[in-house]
């Protein structure tokens, strides 16, 4: 228990720097020097050491979505087996609670973003429920496919249990298909590009940005200190499966662990650097075609 304790609070203090990765990635391939890697640390204490600015149309929703962004995302971590060592926290079905936990805090910062009264705002918040619909489906369908293969809807068991150890042996197409849509429901969850640019200011092509205009200071750094660690929790799910094995020495382990994940971090940046962003009816296609291959994976498992 110690052992997991220490390694997520490495994880989360680590989690704004892995981050740092994917600008500097997309740096270089804009022949760039780009931020420094340690960016997001600067502007989270820029952030905290300036006060929030409220309108007169918010009322208490406002203020509490990004508590809940934030507690929401280090709650998934908590039930998260990184690197071989058991989570912080488990029980059988925790996968399912931690989807419903994403979607309530979606909820909240749909809620605070149509308690602003602002149409841009509105506008983004209808469209995160909408591609959310399509994302959801696609991560339950990814939850039947473990759920067939390894008997079990818990975290621990998916990525430490008795089967985690032979999840490329038993078939390693299926799991390249769920690292695949896996990798698409990440880059839609976390607002990524093709889906979203995180980068711009452009109200008509935001989704996720344009909610959190009118967040600043402290509430506007929860809100990106929640979205780092969500980042990270899908990121980590990634190098799980594409990290299955595991060696005697668990500080070989974790250190494979973190090689990984900064791999994955760096591939989100090559993908945010050779891919534009979609038109807004292209997206709903692109999230079905996570769904579809999460499809075909559980198929090849039933039979």
């Amino acid at each position: 228990m110690i052992n997991s304790l220490i390694l997520l609070i490495i994880s989360i203090i680590f989690s704004p720097f892995f981050s740092g990765l994917i600008l500097k990635v997309k740096a270089f391939f804009a022949g760039k020097k780009g931020p420094p890697v340690l960016i997001h640390y600067y502007t989270l204490i820029k952030l905290f050491k300036k006060g929030s600015v409220y309108s007169k149309s918010t009322t208490y929703i406002f203020k509490l979505a990004p508590i809940v962004t934030l507690g929401v995302s280090i709650t998934s971590l908590m039930f998260f087996p990184f690197s071989g060592y058991k989570s912080v926290f488990a029980f059988e079905g925790d996968i399912i609670m931690i989807l419903y936990l994403f979607g309530t805090a979606r909820f909240f910062t749909i809620l605070a973003a149509l308690d602003t009264a602002s149409p841009f705002e509105g506008m983004g918040a209808a469209r995160e429920a909408y591609f959310a619909i399509f994302a959801e489906a696609s991560l339950f369908m990814i939850l039947i496919f473990f759920s067939l293969l390894n008997k079990s809807l818990s975290f621990s068991d998916i990525l430490l249990g008795e089967n985690a150890m032979s999840l490329w042996k038993a078939s390693g197409v299926s799991i390249l298909f769920i690292i695949i849509s896996l990798f698409m429901i990440l880059l839609v969850e976390n607002t990524r590009v093709p889906i979203d640019d995180p980068a711009t200011h452009l109200e008509l092509t935001m989704i996720h940005e344009v909610m959190i205009l009118d967040h600043s200071g402290p509430d506007l750094a929860l809100i990106e200190l929640g979205a780092s660690f969500k980042l990270l929790f899908y990121s980590s799910f990634i190098t799980c499966l594409v990290f299955p094995f595991k060696f005697q020495s668990q500080l070989l382990n974790v250190l494979c662990f973190f090689i990984i994940l900064s791999l994955v971090y760096m591939f989100i940046g090559i993908v945010e650097s050779v891919i534009a962003r979609y038109k807004m009816d292209k997206i709903p296609k692109f999230i079905l075609s996570s769904f579809a291959l999460a499809v075909f994976a559980t198929i090849f498992i039933w039979r």
